[in-house]
């Protein structure tokens, strides 16, 4: 109708909903989270559920830093729950991209660095880095992780989020690309114990984030605690 009564119609909280929307225009998915959304809808969801993790165990947290946003659409999720947040990538497009779409509701601070080059040169209290460590190769893994450390107070913590060697033959080809250094959870334990002094291994199949046999999992959640070398607050 052209006279506007459909804005009258439906439920009352449901048009305001929609009034709000209209009024400061629909958000979109971002480069990553946008080719999920076509190519495999589950694996936007698996990857949410991967953040949501990270969220409730980040709760609370001063100053945390996302090692490796993409396009920063998942990041929202962690920044509900801790004072503030850094992104980072080393792709330019993907931080672009971010920044784009950023709102003034969520104050994420998006940065395009390269943790390997260098760490951070302030203090973090928390840490996290959801599906890079796969990409990182194994002679720069100790680097990698060494310059989060870096990045982090005495008592921070890490959560690293990788899929498993074992899940490897169901990956996509354009996963397999990019993924060469998929570990099975002992090694990946093994690597972590080098700059931390506690590591917790966490099986994860889909969204369902458990403490099942890890051979059969498909992702794991690596919870680290204690930095060695860290900066101190």
């Amino acid at each position: 109708m052209a006279d506007g009564s459909e804005i009258e119609a439906g439920e009352a909280h449901y048009r305001k909903m929609v009034a709000a929307v209209r009024a400061q225009g629909a958000e979109r998915l971002g480069l990553m989270s946008g080719w999920a959304w076509h190519d495999d809808p589950r694996h936007l969801l698996f990857t949410l559920s991967r953040y949501k993790f990270v969220a409730k165990m980040m709760a609370g947290r001063e100053h945390v830093l996302e090692v490796g946003c993409s396009d920063g659409f998942a990041t929202r999720l962690v920044s509900q729950t801790v004072k503030s947040i850094v992104a980072i990538d080393f792709d330019p497009q993907f931080i672009n991209d971010a920044i784009e779409r950023k709102s003034t509701r969520w104050p994420i601070d998006f940065r395009v660095h390269d943790i390997i080059a260098s760490p951070l040169t302030e203090t973090f209290d928390g840490a996290y880095a959801l599906d890079v460590m796969e990409h990182i190769p194994r002679e720069q893994e100790d680097h990698f992780l060494g310059n989060i450390c870096a990045s982090l107070s005495d008592t921070g913590s890490l959560i690293v989020g990788s899929p498993s060697l074992a899940s490897q033959q169901y990956a996509s080809r354009l996963s397999k690309e990019g993924h060469v250094n998929c570990k099975t959870a002992e090694e990946l334990k093994t690597t972590l114990l080098r700059h931390f002094a506690q590591v917790f291994i966490f099986s994860m199949n889909d969204e369902v984030v458990h403490t099942g046999y890890t051979n059969m999992a498909h992702y794991y959640m690596a919870l680290c605690c204690l930095p060695q070398g860290a900066t101190k607050a």
